[in-house]
């Protein structure tokens, strides 16, 4: 079944959420989508409309490389005792971004330790440790990790919101970090009534049944909370990870909208022959947006159950892989629109959506752009859904796994352009010198390949190695997500290429209940240890969104280690590589500025806006971990950015001298 867009809000339900006790804070303080103008940062990506647009304009092309460190806070986590935990812990994977209210950094931990750090001196002024290391392994694959927390204010009272890996929810008094009792008396199970999912019952890798690792988001008084659990499943019963809202003060549930929708509910029939009883996933593992003005959250959902086999859930699936757009005050869907019908490709929705108004023809358009795994940006008017440039429906592969169902159509975007390569082709092989080429060729023989939404194929030894997709699982773009100037309408986008070919393959019935099971993603290896691909490996893509058309598209970086010291290549006159990976923007009224890896080391990066020339960079000691945030104090400006540093990761805090 293919399922229309449909609005269930009416005109008088816009301007109802103004009504909200602390919405108009937000409004005027993070201007909801239109950056922020204060110089504070008081959500994860400076507003709820995840623009990482910052007005301040101290930090500019002349002076950047003058900028100095500092400070530097060392992560809490390399001062813990492990000598009583029965795994080992790691604690390397620091991605997270900080808050600053009022002078006041508010920075979480890869063990989800929160801390309070004075802006200006780097001082801890309190912390709180939630001993998540305590009750499992990390729940997904990627190691323990958080990316931030959220703020709350009504007047006097003010709170900071996280949610863990180990699958709670705590609010901390901002004062002193205490956790606030009368929140839930204490805390928030996000276990709590979701079927398949009791606490410290834990899988086979040892996790708790869910967790979190992206900041919950604040909408008026209500606190939006998405869940992940494990990506790895042996069997297909998994837990729905459903998106609750609670309220703010008592943490007691407000609504539940079922991401996998129940019997009787909008969209259940998409789950044929009763799959929704037992299919899980399907929820939100990344950051959320908002706009406080319509008081609508929106979703960007993920892949249901399993990642690249879906013969056990015929049909579309919905709400797997869509944006949702939900009346934060009651959980109501206010609209939809599905980004990947039955996936089977782990095309989840990897970051928020970015909220920016645009004129398009003469006409002012509150616009919503979803950029994606798979290369495409969805544009939508978030009010309605309704897109903005036509989406159509194009015949895809059919040509699955036995026992598949795959949709015989998936939505193709006619604006914006593609920012990454789209499918397995011989023309994107790697081609330093017809020799490679012809190696490259070979090696594409043993591999299954084609277009965008090619489907899997089983993995046979001494034969089939799998099906190419590209971009593979990791995107194109993921959690980094894009960045916004909001006031000419641009959308940056870091994005990488790399393909992978899921190993499908089948079990015993001990050990699995689906048909086939993607037991790991190989990377495509190409010739002599190269790239399976030419050049450039990770981008930076510059799009006008009042028109649909990309402004420009840079490779991230000029050289690229394995390529750029192969011994084959020497006296090749090589074009930009674009080695210096997928790394998180800030954009600023001056400048967008990102980490970058070098052979030289890693270094902050400035480009100009219009034209995604690099001005100037300083060096960092260690890659960036986090998504890079700016604030201001006392009239000075700061830049901020969680490094990885070994063997303990850092936040490093830079302004001019």
């Amino acid at each position: 079944m293919r399922v229309k867009i449909i609005k269930t809000s009416t005109i008088s339900d816009i301007v109802k959420p103004l009504l909200y006790t602390g919405a108009l804070f937000f409004c005027i303080s993070s201007h909801a989508q239109y950056g922020v103008n204060d110089g504070q940062w008081a959500s994860y990506a400076g507003d709820s409309g995840s623009t990482k647009y910052s007005a301040l304009d101290q930090i500019n092309a002349e002076n950047f490389d003058q900028l100095a460190l500092a400070w530097r806070w060392r992560s809490l986590d390399g001062d813990l005792n492990f000598d009583d935990v029965d795994r080992e812990v790691s604690f390397g994977r620091m991605q997270g971004t900080p808050l600053m209210i009022d002078g006041t950094l508010y920075m979480i931990t890869s063990l989800n330790q929160v801390a309070a750090i004075d802006g200006v001196t780097g001082q801890t002024l309190w912390h709180f440790n939630p001993e998540v290391y305590r009750n499992g392994a990390p729940v997904g694959a990627l190691g323990f990790h958080q990316r931030g927390v959220a703020y709350w204010r009504d007047g006097d009272e003010q709170r900071i919101l996280v949610s863990t890996n180990d699958g709670f929810v705590y609010s901390l008094k901002l004062e002193d970090g205490s956790v606030d009792s009368s929140f839930a008396n204490g805390r928030i199970d996000l276990t709590d009534g979701i079927p398949r999912a009791t606490r410290d019952e834990l899988d086979y890798l040892g996790s708790q049944p869910l967790g979190s690792v992206s900041p919950p988001i604040v909408v008026g008084d209500i606190l939006v909370v998405s869940q992940i659990t494990s990506n790895r499943p042996r069997f297909k019963e998994r837990p729905p990870l459903w998106i609750r809202g609670y309220d703010i003060r008592t943490g007691e549930t407000v609504w539940t909208f079922h991401t996998i929708p129940l019997e009787g509910e909008f969209g259940n029939d998409t789950w044929e022959e009763d799959s929704w009883r037992t299919a899980g996933n399907g929820g939100v593992w990344s950051m959320m947006s908002a706009d406080l003005e319509l008081g609508y959250v929106y979703l960007p959902m993920e892949a249901a159950t399993d990642d690249f086999y879906g013969g056990h859930r015929p049909g579309d699936n919905l709400f797997s892989e869509s944006i949702v757009a939900l009346d934060a005050r009651t959980g109501e869907r206010v609209w939809h629109f599905q980004t990947v019908h039955h996936g089977v490709w782990d095309f989840d929705n990897p970051a928020a959506p970015n909220l920016l108004d645009i004129n398009v023809d003469g006409r002012t358009i509150k616009a919503l752009a979803q950029v994606t795994k798979q290369g495409f940006t969805y544009v939508l008017d978030r009010v309605t859904g309704e897109p903005v440039w036509p989406i159509n429906e194009l015949p895809v592969p059919q040509n699955g796994l036995p026992g598949e169902r795959l949709s015989p159509t998936q939505p193709f975007p006619s604006k914006p352009p593609a920012f990454a390569r789209q499918g397995m082709f011989v023309d994107y092989l790697v081609d330093f010198t017809p020799e490679i080429r012809a190696e490259a060729e070979e090696i594409l023989k043993d591999y299954t390949y084609g277009p965008l939404f090619t489907p899997p194929s089983e993995t046979v030894p001494g034969g089939n190695r799998g099906t190419i997709i590209l971009p593979g699982a990791g995107g194109g773009a993921n959690w980094t997500g894009a960045g916004v100037d909001p006031r000419n309408g641009i959308l940056y986008i870091p994005s990488s290429d790399s393909p992978n070919a899921p190993l499908m393959t089948t079990l015993d019935p001990s050990e699995s209940n689906f048909d086939y099971l993607r037991l790991s993603n190989q990377a495509v290896r190409g010739p002599r240890g190269l790239p399976m691909l030419k050049p450039p490996y990770a981008t930076i893509t510059a799009i006008d969104m009042n028109k649909g058309e990309i402004l420009w598209q840079k490779a991230n970086g000029k050289d690229y280690a394995p390529v750029t010291n192969h011994p084959d290549l020497a006296g090749i006159d090589l074009p930009p590589l674009g080695g210096g990976g997928r790394q998180a923007v800030l954009v600023t009224a001056t400048l967008l500025i990102h980490a970058q890896t070098t052979l030289d080391g890693a270094v902050l990066v400035a480009r100009d806006k219009m034209t995604g020339e690099e001005l100037k960079t300083i060096a960092l000691p260690a890659n960036g971990g986090g998504a890079p945030m700016t604030y201001a104090v006392n009239g000075k400006q700061y830049i901020a950015l969680s490094v990885l540093s070994n063997p303990v990761p850092e936040l490093l805090v830079f302004a001019l001298p």
